[in-house]
């Protein structure tokens, strides 16, 4: 679950973000969103085929999570924000904490509808944990890429590999309202 720290960390960047231009306010460019979602499933079709022949396990977890990326840069967009081309992966993971958090919140709060108090709850903790899976995948990825030995990458791929499809998942009902 994500902590008052990060949270208050992500707010404070994101503010830094608008005034120095890394993340800037504008509409939403359809153009630019199928782009994005476009790229987000075929990450993750590619990372399942990398998965089901058994080819990489590194790139089983990059791929998934340029899958989480895609997605989280095609919501943001819908709620009319867009990420420079400076720290890219930062600038986004710190978006989706104070932009989209919420109203990822709000879209599991209407699935668990028969048990209000109790939803609230597992909606925060399953809405905070999507956004802190995408950055254990940011972080996983850097780590893998550079540092893991091949024994290892198996079930971090795996995780990988679910988290991805769990967060595309949900995006893409934020993205369909």
């Amino acid at each position: 679950m994500l902590d008052k720290k990060r949270i208050q960390e992500a707010e404070d960047d994101v503010r830094s973000y608008l005034n120095e231009g890394l993340l800037r306010k504008t509409t939403a460019d359809k153009h630019v969103m199928d782009i994005l979602l476009r790229n987000a499933k075929e990450s993750l079709r590619v990372a399942e085929e990398i998965r089901q022949q058994s080819l990489s396990e590194l790139w089983v977890i990059v791929c998934s999570y340029y899958t989480m990326y895609y997605y989280a840069n095609a919501v943001l967009m819908k709620f009319g924000y867009k990420v420079g081309d400076k720290i890219v992966h930062k600038v986004t993971s710190d978006a989706l904490i104070v932009y989209v958090r919420g109203k990822l919140k709000e879209s599991l709060i209407e699935e668990y509808e028969q048990t209000k108090e109790e939803a609230l709850n597992l909606a925060g903790i399953k809405a905070d944990s999507l956004i802190e899976a995408f950055d254990f995948e940011r972080n996983k990825r850097s780590t893998i890429q550079y540092k893991t030995i091949e024994i290892e990458k198996h079930s971090k791929a795996e995780t990988s590999l679910k988290r991805a499809k769990e967060f595309a998942k949900e995006i893409e009902k934020l993205i369909a309202t």
